[in-house]
């Protein structure tokens, strides 16, 4: 995820609608309240992980190789996603018409993915929108969503007989059940693996798009020549974007950006290093195409889920089933990794990476499961449940930041001084006094050889510096007047901590906010359905 300005990442569908699904005998059905919570819980940890991952980066997305708390996120989304389609397909007899609202849903996916994520609003701090057609971000989280719930509601759709069957007596009877969407599933995870393993990637070459990079209009070449390769620059994952999507419509801000090979402070981003490799500056697609085919599983694990919550009866019996396949797929995916057989690889979306997320998944809604169906304590999770009711609002409205650029949009005679955001530029003329020396200038010459590269004198060296300050102090000025005021006032300034005044911020004035506002939306019925 870095973040959902990052890689996210950062995907919402708001399955709600999917759980009420028109009937042929209209009756109220009971929702399943652990679900909700599930989703409302997924929801928070993405805003979390989007506005606190900068100054937390063990719970941002990791740079490449492992998993992180952010790492956690979509394929949670696409497994409430699946159990989502087995609760709501079953309600929808005819298959003609089933089929229509998938389409239809699928479309809805894909536009707000390429409106939100496509680069349309890419500058809401500075009150900019617009995409260059030519730099369109074409794929995404809601994009990646699309393609898993398209995919997996046409196999429930056409395997509906099995709906109507009794589940036999025997450990293995739902699987036999739904064999032939098991049989898919396993086609998708051969397809992924072999083209992962067996498609050659040759050398190619980008220019970098980046107008703050030293290297900005610069063609620069990554030598491959490999197959089967996981690396950043030579995986297959990232061939085929480049070669179907073309490079210019992929991620910009992958999150190998802050891996130690690149960033001179990983895993927190900062300057690349002297000799960072040349793919440090090229993009790459979190979301793509062959990533996109493997996180297919996530969701037919998902659905299998949920066909246990409809065929099994009595709680214990499904609680049994899964825990104990969370346990099994947490262990495969470990072992896997630890044994250096396919490593935890969100951007690759790898196989172990799939059954570690997907086994988190199950244990964590049998843990909601039991406290929420069975120990009737949903009263805890009011606020988390409000979210998933309501979750494609708070992903649009807090996790993809359209709220904050709409007050943003409110501002008096100057942009800066808006309702939410409050300029610094104190700060930055007492770091122009204080540097404002010869040694201090010497102290920025040791920190960063690159400003004094072919001085001949001391005078010229102060000037060169002087440019290099001044540029720094620019882009300080960028960031620091955008502070939120409520963030550095009130919570940065109480705790005199960066790190956690932002942490509680998100948690408190955030995450708490959208809650009690889906809350009360709740309570006047209003949802944002697809």
């Amino acid at each position: 995820m870095a973040g959902i300005n990052v890689d996210m990442e950062h995907v919402i569908v708001d399955s709600q609608e999917m759980e009420k699904e028109e009937e042929v005998k209209p009756q109220k059905t009971k929702r399943v309240a652990s679900l909700d919570i599930f989703r409302g819980l997924t929801v928070a940890l993405m805003v979390l992980v989007d506005d606190a991952g900068g100054e937390w980066p063990m719970i941002g997305h990791a740079p490449w190789n492992g998993c992180n708390l952010a790492d956690f996120v979509m394929p949670f989304f696409l497994f409430i996603v699946g159990m989502a389609i087995a609760l709501a397909l079953k309600r929808i007899p005819e298959k003609l018409a089933a089929i229509r609202k998938v389409i239809l849903r699928t479309l809805k996916l894909l536009f707000w993915g390429l409106l939100l994520q496509g680069g349309y609003f890419h500058d809401l701090d500075k009150l900019k929108y617009g995409v260059d057609m030519n730099r369109i971000r074409l794929c995404g989280i809601l994009q990646r969503i699309a393609i898993a719930y398209l995919v997996v509601a046409v196999i429930e759709i056409t395997t509906r007989q099995a709906q109507s069957k009794e589940l036999p007596t025997g450990w293995f009877s739902i699987f036999k059940l739904y064999s032939w969407q098991w049989v898919i599933g396993a086609c998708v995870l051969v397809v992924y693996l072999a083209t992962l393993y067996g498609t050659y990637v040759p050398d190619w070459n980008f220019v970098v798009q980046n107008p703050d990079s030293v290297h900005f209009g610069k063609t620069l070449a990554v030598t491959c020549n490999v197959r089967g390769n996981l690396d950043p620059p030579c995986n297959a994952v990232g061939y085929i974007d480049r070669w179907i999507l073309g490079i210019n419509h992929m991620y910009p801000r992958p999150a190998w950006k802050r891996s130690k090979a690149c960033t001179k402070n990983s895993p927190y981003e900062g300057p690349f290093k002297d000799d960072a490799p040349s793919w440090c500056w090229a993009p790459f697609e979190p979301e793509g195409i062959l990533s996109s085919i493997s996180a297919i599983l996530s969701t037919v694990l998902g659905v299998h889920f949920g066909h246990v919550l409809i065929h099994m009866k009595d709680h214990s019996s499904r609680l049994l089933h899964w825990i104990c396949m969370g346990i099994a797929l947490l262990v495969l995916g470990i072992i896997l990794h630890f044994t250096d057989a396919i490593p935890l690889n969100k951007q690759l979306y790898t196989f172990s990476y799939v059954c570690v997320t997907s086994g988190a998944a199950a244990l964590v809604f049998s843990g909601f499961y039991i406290l929420v169906d069975i120990l009737n304590l949903k009263y805890l999770f009011l606020p988390l449940e409000w979210i998933g009711m309501n979750a494609m609002l708070v992903y649009v409205m807090a996790a993809s930041g359209i709220f904050a650029g709409f007050i943003n949009g409110w501002y008096y005679e100057d942009p800066h001084n808006t309702l939410v955001f409050l300029s610094s530029l104190s700060l930055l003329s007492s770091l122009s006094i204080q540097a404002d020396s010869g040694s201090e200038y010497y102290e920025y010459q040791k920190a960063d050889t690159k400003v004094t590269s072919g001085a001949a004198s001391w005078s010229e060296l102060n000037y060169k510096c002087c440019l290099w300050l001044d540029n720094e102090l620019l882009q300080m000025e960028r960031s620091l007047s955008n502070i939120y005021w409520i963030k550095k006032h009130i919570f940065i300034g109480l705790w005199h901590s960066t790190r956690v005044g932002t942490l509680l911020y998100v948690i408190f004035a955030e995450i708490l906010f959208w809650a009690i506002v889906a809350g009360l939306l709740h309570r006047l019925g209003i949802y944002w359905k697809l």
